[in-house]
């Protein structure tokens, strides 16, 4: 325990998962006057920051957050871990594996500590929410300087002083819901950029932490959100990523006024910024004022990324996901007969706790039926905190890697099938860079989220560009350019 105990308290504040399920209807307080402490705006000149980023779009726009507000202090970012003076792990509490991660990357890192005492090595992110997280941190790792979460990023330039200056761990993580902090500074980068336009979640899957760890649903206000994307246009970015844990309850907590994500889409759509895309929907809130808007199309892209985690009532019942099958399968019925070239993808979970071979074969019919794009799919593992994981994992684990090899080859078939029916055709597809693996070829997306290759000159990087598809392989397909065409 330090000495200066007193000053100590003030920034030891620990998560509580009891205080975290309280879910009140305490007042969300929305912050416009934020500022970087006089006395920190030049704190990290001549220094470096590292961070390392787990999970997530959430948490990589969380990233950006941090990036802006070391910057603005006079950090500079570097790659080199002995450079740093600052290093930040930003974690992810959805997969256990995840986890595993992160406390691996502790252990490599107290080498480095105890060579370079003055680095600042910090916790932050989703897992910085769990009381179990910090209690082991406590125990096994006592080098972390510093632990802050979710709900108080805002606080760094502060927290990171007093980790700085008193050689103490430093913890300060707010169970209770966090107020939305307007004006914080961002460091983008490339031609997309994401925008949060709520933070939190109220639905309670019974396997997820994310309500615990990011708090209840909080819509930014509508004014906010468009005067940030009218922004990023202004600034030339190509694509945005409307980002929430649950979008489609978008503005369900405003007192004042009638507005949800139907409007906020429609008003987006409006502004000129060439693509618009969003992430995730729940499918209990995906309404049909929602599909009539996205069906205009113009910038509003015709790609929805809507997870059912399985196929069987019996799981889905399970799982607390407060809809059935059928429900899932009406609502893409909806959504085809609005937009019929619509790409769908999803996330599915094998092995979920009493999930029988009957129930999988139920989600290999549905994903059949529904004829996905592409998922992301996961082997059940219990997050402790949440009702999943006091129920018995009695789905052994030979079995579960079985099924998710059966899921993931059926999925494979039906991207491959989906990429062959575009042969032919001539896309506009957004440059992204260069491919990863042959920096002769470009890479780029097009409306429907497809990875496209194509060969061409590196100033089409950051345009639109006309591409004809001549070749389709299981998650990507390969096309020619049209020079002839204008570039937009």
């Amino acid at each position: 325990m330090p000495k200066d105990t007193k000053n100590y308290e003030k920034y030891f504040l620990p998560p509580s998962l009891s205080d975290a399920k309280r879910r009140g209807r305490e007042e969300i307080q929305v912050h416009y006057d934020f500022n970087i402490p006089e006395d920190m705006q030049s704190f990290g000149k001549d220094r470096y920051y590292l961070i390392q980023t787990y999970g997530c779009q959430m948490n990589e726009h969380d990233t950006e957050t941090i990036m802006g507000l070391l910057e603005q202090m006079g950090y500079k970012p570097t790659e080199d871990r002995r450079q740093a003076d600052v290093i930040l792990l930003n974690t992810c509490a959805v997969r256990e594996n995840a986890e595993d991660k992160v406390f691996g990357e502790l252990g490599h890192l107290k080498h480095l500590k105890a060579e370079k005492p003055s680095l600042v090595l910090g916790v932050c992110g989703c897992m910085s929410q769990e009381e179990a997280v910090v209690n082991r941190i406590l125990q096994k790792h006592p080098f972390v300087d510093l632990i802050f979460g979710t709900h108080n990023i805002h606080r760094l330039p502060v927290l990171l002083r007093e980790a700085f200056f008193s050689k103490e761990m430093v913890i300060e993580v707010w169970s209770k819901e966090g107020d939305i902090v307007e004006n914080l500074p961002k460091k983008r980068q490339g031609i997309k950029a994401w925008v949060n336009i709520m933070y939190g979640c109220d639905k309670f899957c019974t396997y997820c932490i994310v309500p615990y760890t990011r708090g209840k649903e909080r819509s930014r206000r509508p004014e906010d959100v468009l005067a940030e994307v009218r922004d990023l246009a202004r600034q030339g970015f190509q694509e945005i990523m409307l980002l929430g844990q649950n979008v489609n309850a978008y503005g369900k907590d405003f007192e004042d006024i009638e507005y949800r994500f139907g409007d906020l889409m429609n008003d987006v759509s409006k502004i000129d910024i060439p693509r618009v895309r969003f992430t995730t929907s729940h499918p209990r809130d995906f309404d049909d004022h929602l599909i009539e808007v996205l069906a205009k199309k113009g910038n509003l892209v015709e790609q929805i990324h809507l997870p059912v985690q399985s196929g069987s009532n019996q799981i889905l019942k399970k799982m607390s996901r407060k809809y059935t099958r059928e429900l899932y399968l009406e609502l893409v019925s909806k959504i085809k007969a609005a937009i019929p070239d619509v790409g769908l993808t999803t996330d599915i979970i094998v092995g979920f706790p009493g999930e029988t071979e009957e129930d999988f074969q139920e989600t290999l019919s549905l994903v059949q039926e529904v004829r996905f794009d592409s998922a992301f799919t996961f082997i059940y593992s219990p997050r402790e905190g949440t009702p999943a994981a006091d129920m018995a994992d009695d789905v052994p684990i030979d079995v579960k890697k079985d099924r998710l090899y059966r899921l993931n080859d059926a999925l494979a078939q039906l991207s491959k099938e989906s990429n062959d029916r575009i042969i032919g055709q001539a896309l506009e597809v957004l440059v992204e860079g260069e491919s990863k693996n042959n920096p002769e070829v470009l890479a780029g997306r097009t409306r429907t989220n497809k990875l496209v290759h194509f060969k061409g000159p590196k100033e089409l990087i950051g345009r639109t560009v006309p591409v004809n598809i001549v070749d389709a392989q299981t998650w990507y397909v390969k096309g020619e350019w049209v020079p002839a065409a204008a570039v937009k």
